[in-house]
């Protein structure tokens, strides 16, 4: 009995040396280790791929307008008394060609619902181009401070600094996160 065992492991020791010495002419160690370090790497990289965090939450098709930057109800413009310059040829956190951001601006406190945090954002106006006719005006001043004292309410001319004091457009700018 023990020599019909005997046979069977001395014929699957054949068969496996056999397949590793094919495997080792085919496949040399430089490959091999080529190959593992290629994973190393990949493994390290995995970390920083983006991904989604929205939690399987669609906001587009909610009709909500938080998330379309060309809207008053964008979470950005929470603070904005102005006009949008991406709807006037800029962006919303560049001035259109023509016209230099405002030396000074004014700051709010917007709450991001994409991940529930509070930003700073400044406000900057775009100076120096006669006002589009046709943009997008937005008021959406929460928790506005009254206007006894500059620099704690929105309403003013920010131009003022700037050589050319036209009022153009806004920008919003994201300054950081709010510590809590």
């Amino acid at each position: 009995m023990f020599t019909k065992l005997e046979k069977m492991l001395q014929i699957l020791d054949s068969r496996a040396e056999k397949q590793a010495r094919k495997s080792a002419e085919t496949h040399g160690r430089r490959g091999f280790l080529s190959k593992v370090g290629g994973l190393m790497v990949a493994s390290a990289l995995f970390p920083v791929l983006p991904f989604d965090r929205s939690m399987g939450k669609a906001y587009a098709s909610d009709g909500s307008s938080v998330f379309d930057e060309t809207s008053c109800d964008y979470w950005r413009y929470c603070a904005l008394d102005g006009t949008l310059c991406n709807d006037s040829g800029g962006t919303n956190t560049s001035c259109p060609p023509g016209s230099d951001a405002s030396k000074v601006a004014w700051v709010g406190t917007c709450l991001n619902p994409d991940d529930g945090k509070d930003y700073l954002v400044s406000y900057n106006d775009c100076c120096g181009k006669a006002a589009l006719v046709g943009s997008t005006f937005c008021f959406t001043s929460q928790d506005e401070r009254p206007g006894y004292r500059m620099g704690l309410h929105n309403d003013i001319n920010w131009c003022m600094a700037n050589d050319n004091k036209g009022y153009y457009c806004t920008v919003a700018l994201l300054v950081g996160i709010v510590d809590e």
